[in-house]
């Protein structure tokens, strides 16, 4: 492998090789397809074995916000658990049929730091094949449960380099108690020399000497819908970059399961604000031109 060790002086070599932009006016929107009961604020209260005697919601959620893309004449990435293709392939063909792009989110929903090398390769392999077998198409991207890529396993781009991967979102550069990497660069870069390689991170804005999180999940769910416009909107003007944003189809499912007993911080972060999140999805798509990932990036290939 091309190896980028894991010092911080690669990291910051980084921001010396900018991936170029294909489409200048649009923005990359992507949504990461996992249920309600494989998150991590969950992680530790539901064995992953026992996924499967839980009720899954997937099918109309997704549904949903397919529905949601047509009216607004957008298209996006979606970032697929192998776990859910095996499961749903009729969902992963509405998927493609629809014009969206496939991209895996790895098979288990299994975060890249707690997984060794081995077994990291064998999942973001088996979860290449598999969503290829289902839906025809080359898988060319993966985002990392969790935005689980740091400085301490970059190797994991090296193994997605290997197993075929055309880029990577696996990388958010923000402080954050579970993930994040600030030292990076905050639009797409080729973290290998030869530029065969795209790292995408998610929208953040630079403000008051830190990057701060505008391009979805959570903090969009929290956040004043204002707080994400003006964001992206300081991307799009004062940096003429392509914005990234992404959420989950449970985060527009209200009447997901409560599941029992969880410590108030796991629950507040998944439950705050899930009845305006679809509204909120639906104005976001209003102000800005989406598409998918490989369309707007220059990803090798295409």
């Amino acid at each position: 492998m091309d190896s980028i060790a894991a010092p911080l002086t690669d990291v910051r070599s980084w921001a010396r090789r900018p991936a170029a932009a294909l489409a200048t006016a649009g923005n990359a929107l992507t949504v990461d397809v996992e249920d309600y009961f494989q998150v991590e604020a969950f992680a530790g209260h539901i064995d992953p074995a026992a996924w499967d005697r839980h009720e899954c919601r997937i099918e109309r959620n997704l549904d949903r916000i397919l529905g949601l893309f047509d009216t607004a004449g957008a298209k996006a990435t979606f970032f697929t658990l192998g776990w859910i293709g095996e499961r749903y392939p009729a969902l992963v063909r509405r998927i493609v049929d629809a014009g969206h792009e496939l991209a895996s989110h790895g098979y288990g929903h299994q975060r890249v730091d707690r997984d060794g090398q081995a077994r990291f390769s064998a999942d973001i392999s088996r979860s290449k094949a598999l969503l290829e077998d289902l839906s025809g198409c080359e898988v060319k991207g993966y985002r990392a449960p969790c935005f689980s890529i740091s400085r301490h396993n970059l190797w994991a781009l090296d193994a997605l380099k290997a197993a075929g991967y055309r880029y990577s979102s696996s990388i958010n550069p923000i402080r954050h108690d579970t993930y994040g990497l600030p030292e990076a660069p905050r639009h797409a870069f080729h973290p290998f020399a030869d530029e065969s390689f795209v790292e995408i991170p998610v929208s953040s804005v630079r403000l008051f000497g830190a990057n701060w999180p505008c391009g979805g999940g959570g903090y969009f769910r929290l956040m004043p819908l204002a707080w994400s416009l003006a964001g992206l909107s300081r991307i799009r003007k004062q940096e003429g970059k392509p914005c990234v944003f992404y959420f989950h189809p449970w985060e527009i499912d209200p009447d997901q399961p409560r599941i029992p007993s969880l410590p108030l911080k796991s629950a507040f972060r998944h439950y705050v604000n899930l009845s305006r999140m679809e509204g909120k999805v639906a104005r976001l798509l209003q102000h800005f031109s989406w598409d998918r990932i490989d369309r707007i990036f220059s990803v090798g290939g295409v």
